[in-house]
């Protein structure tokens, strides 16, 4: 195959070079051989090209056989990315070139057809070299599926102009378009390799479909239009000082840029990738993508610029939908600063190695097209967060709600322990320090205790900055982090997880800082069905997964967990599948509460009002969560009632506030939503838009009209 010749007395046809440029001989037994006979029992000219790569890919990576078909991308979802960004204005221009034909030979009835032929044949075939000279980049390829669906739309628009040439009797010609006209860039050899094999065995495919007969050998020709190389960051070896120089990669100019990049979150990248890859990639990026963006925005930026210096007309790429919000959305934003966004699909089910998720298509120019669609229907506007009505990503972050809203502590490693070890911990009164083990082993609460049945999960904790010294004279809880975490934490990448491995990840200090002295301080889950809020014991240590309010009061509390801040917190943030998600910085500190915090009039009617329906609203949430007056209440836990520091954090919250497998959980009460939780919510929704001055039945479109104006004229202060 790799060059053509006789295999007995059958001819084998030159292909070329790349995947079949070695000669090694797999060893085959009758098993193997029955497998092949069945292979080529298949039609495989009926076999769509787009799924080569991916079969192949999986065979070839023995990490991925395990994923054959998950991580395939089907051609309905890639036109829907293809066609409106690529095919569309072509489609346009191509209607408008028939309708002026046909009218033309209407008008040449009896006269000079020989003119008119002529002249409908130089405007065919001028549009058939335009299509076959548009230029196609999708710079993060894989095994070239987007670029295959590509070529056999405009291989097929191409057609259609040859068959209306003919229809007319001005005459037939060999299609023009290529794969010369697809570039792309991918880092993985064999996906490489294999992008360009898709790409001709699609190009053949459809030659032989369309009755234009078999190319010439050899069968696949050679491309060099598929780049090897890392897309985002380059690396240079500078011979003279033998030390690396950064630099950002050049994309080659096309008409419009397709794509799926990759998808890695941005408290992801720096596991995957390493500590070198990533400060390098947030030094170059520096202003243009924040740090704490997904991977895929780089991909957005780059074709952003190349858009706006003119290299490259329209894009249309795919992410994660939680490209909609946070440091995500700012790529969003820097797009509808230097042109726009026509055409969205703002949250669709993907599938991702396996997985269900959901994802953004976004197709953007530098604003030339003046038709937008969102979802389907013809929109005036596209805002940043993939939304028509109310743009508030206009929203600015007030400082008066800064220093109030933080993302809590992340272990980074298996420090949470079952209570049964906790107990053991506690047992032991004193350390060499002569300090007690509840110093450092403390309740652990995260999202699914929240909302679900608490686990009675503990979790060992040496705070922020604790010396090894001292750490290690807590003796138990210090040789268990020792046995169980250090191994781990030993082979992370980071620097600082290696050197400092008795500590959590990211101990949080300023949460920390913030509720010191609060006997309790309110919590909501990051992603959850529902935006729930409730209030826990400042002793219980909360994973990242739940952002921390550091206030204890029913008036704060019940604001949050109002429709106004809903309506706005479900407006300006993402979900996950169907789980709205929270952040400290687009959903909370633009959001204009009543008073600014920390200036509300205490005495006020209105907040007192506030303060007692909140407090009606937990009392009685908790007597349905636990409805035996003698159980405990988990999130009221007195963690410092036992006369015996040892024994500091035992008690009663032990047992659980409700029984493994309880029904009586918060998702399941807000589910349900029965009667009394509505009304109970009602009275509190009355008494703060009250407190706005506002009335009740306001529409979500109203309220975040009004929200957003009260944002503005807040930021301004």
């Amino acid at each position: 195959m790799n060059t053509g010749g006789y295999f007995g007395r059958d001819r084998i046809l030159h292909f070329n070079g790349g995947l079949f440029d070695s000669d090694t001989v797999l060893p085959l037994d009758t098993a193997d051989m029955d497998i092949i006979a069945d292979i080529d029992a298949l039609d495989w000219g009926a076999i769509q090209p787009s799924i080569f790569g991916t079969l192949f890919e999986r065979g070839l990576d023995p990490a991925k056989r395990s994923q054959l078909g998950a991580h395939y991308t089907g051609e309905d979802d890639i036109l829907l990315i293809v066609e409106p960004v690529l095919m569309k204005p072509l489609r346009e221009e191509w209607e408008k070139i028939k309708s002026s034909a046909l009218s033309d030979v209407e008008a040449a009835e009896g006269k000079g057809r020989k003119n008119w032929r002529k002249k409908i044949g130089e405007r065919l075939i001028a549009f058939a070299d335009k299509v076959a000279a548009v230029r196609v980049l999708d710079p993060a390829c894989g095994s070239g599926n987007f670029l295959y669906v590509a070529l056999r739309l405009l291989l097929d628009l191409q057609n259609e102009v040859i068959a209306f040439s003919d229809e007319m009797g001005v005459g037939r010609f060999f299609p023009s378009v290529s794969p010369a006209q697809l570039f792309g860039i991918e880092t993985n050899e064999y996906a490489h390799e294999l992008a360009q094999i898709t790409i001709y065995i699609g190009y053949i495919q459809w030659l032989v479909n369309n009755g234009y007969g078999f190319p010439s050998e050899p069968i696949l020709k050679r491309m060099e239009n598929i780049a090897r190389m890392d897309a985002i960051l380059g690396y240079e070896t500078l011979k003279v000082s033998e030390t690396f120089r950064v630099f950002e990669p050049e994309w080659v100019q096309a008409d419009v840029i397709i794509g799926n990049p990759p998808f890695l979150g941005g408290n992801k990248i720096r596991a995957e990738l390493g500590d070198e890859y990533v400060d390098a990639l947030f030094k170059l990026y520096e202003g243009r993508v924040p740090a704490s963006a997904d991977l895929v925005c780089y991909w957005f930026e780059k074709a952003r610029a190349m858009i706006e210096q003119g290299k490259v007309k329209r894009a249309g790429l795919l992410a994660t939908n939680s490209i909609r919000g946070g440091a995500n959305r700012k790529v969003l934003e820097r797009i509808k600063e230097t042109g726009d966004i026509f055409w969205a699909q703002s949250d669709r089910e993907w599938i991702l190695d396996g997985a269900a998720v959901n994802v953004s298509m976004i197709g953007f120019d530098d604003g030339v097209e003046n038709n937008r669609t969102l979802d389907n229907h013809s929109v005036e506007q596209i805002n940043p967060d993939l939304t028509t009505s109310t743009n508030i990503t206009q929203a600015i972050a007030l400082s008066e709600n800064s220093n109030i809203c933080f993302r809590s502590d992340e272990k980074g490693g298996p420090f949470d322990i079952d209570e049964s070890l906790a107990r053991q911990m506690l047992s032991i009164s004193k350390n060499p320090n002569g300090k007690p083990n509840s110093d450092v082993v403390r309740p652990y609460l995260n999202a699914k205790d929240v909302v679900q049945t608490p686990s009675n999960t503990w979790i060992i904790d040496f705070g922020c900055d604790t010396p090894i010294e001292f750490a290690a004279q807590y003796e138990m809880p210090f040789e268990y982090i020792k046995k169980v975490v250090k191994p781990i934490r030993d082979k992370s990448n980071n620097h600082l997880e290696r050197t400092y491995w008795w500590l959590h990840r990211r101990p949080a200090p300023d949460m920390r800082e913030a509720v010191k002295n609060l006997k309790r301080y309110i919590i909501t889950p990051a992603i959850a069905k529902h935006r729930l809020f409730v209030f826990i014991d400042s002793k219980v240590i909360p994973d990242h997964a739940l952002y921390i309010f550091a206030r204890e009061d029913d008036y704060f509390f019940g604001v949050l967990h109002s429709r106004l801040h809903e309506v706005w917190a479900l407006k300006q943030g993402t979900s996950l599948e169907d789980r709205p998600r929270y952040t400290p910085t687009t959903t909370f500190e633009t959001f204009p509460f009543p008073y600014p915090p920390g200036q509300e009039p205490k005495d006020d009617p209105r907040v007192i009002a506030i303060g007692q329906a909140a407090k009606e609203l937990v009392e009685q949430r908790e007597r349905w969560l636990d409805p035996h007056p003698s159980s405990p209440k988990y999130d009221n836990i007195n963690l410092g009632k036992h006369e015996d520091p040892s024994m500091s954090y035992l008690g009663e919250v032990s047992e659980g506030r409700r029984g493994q497998g309880s029904k009586r959980t918060l998702t399941n009460l807000y589910n349900q939503r029965p009667t009394w939780l509505e009304l109970a919510h009602k009275r509190l929704d009355e008494a703060v838009f009250a407190a706005y001055g506002w009335s009740p039945d306001l529409s979500d479109e109203e309220i975040l009209e009004r929200l957003l104006k009260l944002n503005l004229e807040r930021g301004k202060k």
